[in-house]
């Protein structure tokens, strides 16, 4: 049984027991948190789809930690201008783990 979610702007496949790292959500670490914008749950080969949601389906996820990603280097140049600028940005994160989808 597997569900798609939406949550921080990008969708995601998820299925019991597995880990995934989300945009930064505001919960403590050990918090149980529920992700109600579900736009698809199979169960073998019953599927439903959302127009845009599922009526009445939510992923319940337990938050493992939170963290930052790895660094992403920006670089700028103009040839023969003596214009050169660097940027690092690193993006935080939420590691959740899925205890279970209802719906």
């Amino acid at each position: 049984m597997y569900a798609v979610v939406k949550t921080g702007g990008k969708q995601y496949r998820v299925s019991s027991g597995e880990k995934l790292k989300i945009e930064q959500i505001l919960a403590d670490v050990g918090a149980e948190i529920v992700l109600d914008q579900v736009l698809m749950v199979a169960d073998g080969d019953a599927v439903t789809m959302g127009s845009p949601l599922v009526q009445g389906a939510s992923v319940k996820a337990k938050v493992v930690a939170h963290g930052r990603g790895d660094k992403v280097l920006i670089y700028k140049m103009r040839r023969r201008k003596h214009y050169r600028k660097s940027q690092g940005h690193r993006q935080n994160y939420t590691e959740i783990e899925i205890l279970g989808i209802a719906g």
